[in-house]
């Protein structure tokens, strides 16, 4: 079971030495800003959600001399980490060896938050092998992270539905305003379109720069949606409250954005097309998380996430090129195994 420290979740090719920590960092879908250009007077603050499914999964254990391993299918996320345990080294003083193995590695650059999570994981992990005390905002801030959202930093920690208010005036990721832990039966949809990324790096940043300010009307009608239906109806378990807000918020930052996708509100338009089927046919919170192309429609239960799925294959509207999982909310954060009083 994925998160879970035992049991060893695959046998390794080659040997590896006992005593290493293991760190589980789930994925995270950002259902969007409140205010991206502050036109109410405070830029950004975040709306995001944890969830149990694919995972960034890191191993970090002293030994005589460096080696580096990865299983994540490829070698751009192993040198994102070879780099972040640079910087750990420079910061603290702690240049001992390591073994560092890369288990597993959330895609890059489709709305999951991975490279917050790989930052975290490898942080976490070199921090517990060498006996540091650095909380995730330090780690966050030494590596890079959270310059618009504080939401990955903290569903790395916590878990569950996540508001933050914004960076700071320093800079700094902005500070947790509530969080909520969702109904345990509630599902979502996860519809990823593996033929396309999301905007990230320097495109990002010049697309953003092109773009209007969201209206002042517009970034009050999200907040409104947000503070009144999304967190009522997550707090409360009422489901519809929470699916129409949610849905409400999307569109009209779907709208805002989607000059910047081609003139859609989806980055992939198989996913919107599925999408919004689907909530013509049955209430769900829908969109898209960052710039995507992951895609959600939350339910509120298994059997009617089966359902809807099934129903969506039958009358032809599931591309096949989608992968399409069905994963529940995550109430609590990443997961750090101390394997090395086990000698595991």
């Amino acid at each position: 079971m994925q998160g879970e420290c035992e049991p060893e979740l695959v046998v390794p090719e080659r040997p590896w030495p006992a005593g290493r920590v293991r760190v589980h960092a789930p994925a995270r879908l950002h259902l969007g800003f409140l205010d991206p250009a502050g036109t109410l007077g405070r830029p950004f603050g975040s709306l995001g959600i944890v969830f149990d499914g694919p995972e960034t999964i890191v191993e970090i254990g002293r030994a005589a001399s460096d080696r580096f391993d990865t299983f994540a299918g490829g070698t751009a996320p192993l040198a994102k980490a070879q780099g972040h345990l640079a910087t750990l080294r420079r910061a603290t003083g702690c240049g001992d060896p390591v073994r560092l193995r890369l288990r597993n590695a959330l895609p890059a650059h489709i709305g999951l938050g991975s490279g917050t999570q790989l930052a975290l994981a490898v942080g976490r992990a070199f921090c517990a092998n060498f006996d540091l005390n650095m909380d995730s905002m330090e780690l966050a801030a030494l590596l890079g992270r959270g310059a618009r959202s504080g939401i990955g930093i903290a569903g790395f920690d916590q878990g569950g539905l996540l508001l933050d208010g914004g960076p700071r005036a320093d800079g700094s990721p902005g500070a947790i305003l509530t969080r909520v832990a969702l109904p345990a039966a509630w599902r979502s949809l996860l519809v990823l379109d593996p033929r396309v990324q999301g905007l990230f790096g320097p495109a990002e940043k010049s697309t953003l720069a092109t773009l209007p300010p969201l209206p002042r009307a517009a970034a009050a009608e999200i907040c409104h949606e947000v503070l009144m239906r999304v967190l009522p109806g997550a707090a409360g378990g009422e489901f519809i409250p929470f699916a129409e807000g949610l849905t409400r918020m999307q569109q009209v930052l779907g709208e805002h954005f989607a000059p910047a996708q081609q003139g859609r509100a989806f980055t992939s338009p198989a996913a919107g097309r599925l999408l919004q089927w689907i909530a013509a046919r049955t209430p769900a919170g829908i969109g898209q998380s960052s710039w995507g192309p992951a895609a959600f429609a939350f339910l509120p239960d298994q059997a009617q996430a089966q359902a809807v799925l099934a129903a969506a294959r039958e009358a032809g509207v599931v591309d096949p090129a989608l992968e399409i999982t069905t994963v529940r909310p995550r109430n609590r954060g990443a997961t750090v195994c101390d394997l090395r009083a086990a000698g595991g």
